[in-house]
């Protein structure tokens, strides 16, 4: 696997219009997306989306972002995890819709450190969440998304986010405890 400085090279090269930037980047983000996916999905239960599917979704709407002057692997894993965000809320929603409530994502906070005693949290439930804990500060919805559904380390969060190390360590920690009280209302 290249670096990450790799990556952001190809990245910029790409940002220049160089296409087989592109062909050289995509396998290996390819590979990291499939890894987060197969790990966030090892966390959950009585989900119907495949790891394989979410990928190939981030996948096409990452390739199709053209205005997107990507600045690093960080900012680009950041967006991914948005977007992998959003895909599993939309599939979440689009489950209840269609069963009447039966079969929604459900998503595990065990590996992402949240302090919990439930095994698992409602994806749409979490959804509603972050975006009260984002209205209280966009800082602490961000952090979420990058840590839990991007899968990205404190040091490549604070990089994304332009913010100290120390600053992400502390909107982690605050967000992690509000989203406990929030998710056992």
């Amino acid at each position: 696997m290249k670096s990450a400085q790799g990556v952001t090279q190809l990245l910029e090269r790409w940002n220049s219009g160089d296409q087989a930037a592109l062909n050289e980047l995509m396998p290996l983000v390819y590979g990291e997306l499939h890894r987060l996916a197969e790990s966030f999905f090892r966390r959950q239960k009585n989900h119907t989306l495949q790891p394989t599917a979410l990928v190939h979704e981030v996948y096409l709407r990452l390739i199709g972002h053209d205005r997107i002057s990507w600045q690093s692997r960080a900012h680009f894993f950041g967006v991914a995890a948005k977007t992998m965000r959003h895909l599993l809320v939309d599939h979440a929603r689009s489950q209840k819709a269609s069963k009447r409530g039966g079969s929604q994502l459900r998503l595990s906070f065990v590996e992402a450190e949240l302090p919990s005693r439930e095994a698992e949290v409602d994806c749409l439930a979490l959804d509603e969440a972050l975006k009260k804990l984002a209205g209280l500060n966009p800082q602490y919805g961000q952090v979420v998304e990058l840590r839990y559904f991007g899968g990205l380390t404190i040091e490549e969060s604070a990089e994304v986010m332009g913010v100290s190390h120390a600053t992400v360590e502390r909107d982690w920690k605050f967000a992690r405890v509000w989203l406990k009280r929030e998710l056992s209302k």
